[in-house]
């Protein structure tokens, strides 16, 4: 079977944005059709991203991957395209349950080295960065679970799997229950990120680790990415749909209780 080029879908996705060069891709989040403006998270966006990171990972010209936003936010808490956290029917949630499970699994089928080039605040889906092999910010850059539990829900799309992992179960808790944020100095101290750097040297550093990771064998970058992803995988298969199923109760018992 013919694999998928990145002609199929570089112009496919209204909040995506891709570049390609010597087999490196860069995949760029923004504004549903405003590629110059950060991302406004939403339905939209939701859908898309969990098609767009199969496209990804099908397309067999992909040697290694930078993942990043678009201006000063990697991803913002403002919620658009009519979507919020903490009050949604039951039917509506469906939807959101599937393209949720599929985000963060497709994102994690990708079988070559990604890198998360951090540029600024990721206050909502920061686990999209944080399941990337290398993670680079800028010294703008923060990380918070703004949009689940200090918004009245469940942080239970992937948040609750990544933070207790990367920050140990009691400060990942902490985190995500206070809603806690964290400057990009703090990350680098607790082992979310692995270089802090300014801004105008962030995507210039991301390209450098990339053209690095590409220097070693095909079949040993792409092993490599499956033997460093199989825990996580593992674990979001465990926990990714259980947390989902109740974020979803939470937020159809805040719509039955505005009734």
């Amino acid at each position: 079977m013919k694999s998928i080029t990145l002609d199929d879908y570089k112009d496919k996705y209204e909040c995506m944005s891709f570049e390609r060069e010597d087999g490196i891709l860069v995949a760029r989040i923004h504004r549903a059709n405003d590629p110059k403006r950060p991302v406004v998270w939403g339905a939209v966006e939701h859908e898309e991203m969990s098609h767009c990171f199969n496209d990804i990972a099908r397309d067999h010209e992909n040697q290694c991957v930078i993942l990043t936003g678009t201006g000063d936010e990697f991803i913002g808490e403002d919620l658009g395209g009519g979507m919020t956290v903490f009050a949604v029917e039951p039917a509506a949630w469906n939807q959101v349950y599937h393209d949720g499970r599929y985000l963060q699994m497709n994102l994690l089928s990708i079988e070559v080295p990604m890198i998360a080039a951090v540029n600024g605040p990721a206050l909502a889906h920061s686990e999209l960065a944080l399941l990337c092999d290398i993670v680079i910010c800028s010294q703008n850059a923060s990380f918070q679970d703004k949009v689940h539990f200090p918004n009245g829900n469940v942080p239970g799309d992937g948040v609750h799997v990544i933070w207790p992992m990367l920050l140990g179960p009691s400060r990942g808790r902490y985190f995500l229950l206070t809603g806690q944020k964290l400057t990009a100095r703090q990350a680098l101290a607790m082992g979310v990120v692995s270089e802090v750097l300014p801004k105008r040297k962030l995507m210039q550093r991301a390209r450098q680790l990339a053209r690095q990771v590409c220097k070693q064998p095909p079949l040993a970058r792409r092993f490599a990415r499956a033997a460093v992803t199989q825990g996580l995988k593992r674990a979001m298969l465990d926990d990714l749909g259980y947390g989902l199923a109740l974020e979803g109760l939470a937020a159809a018992q805040q719509m039955v209780s505005r009734k």
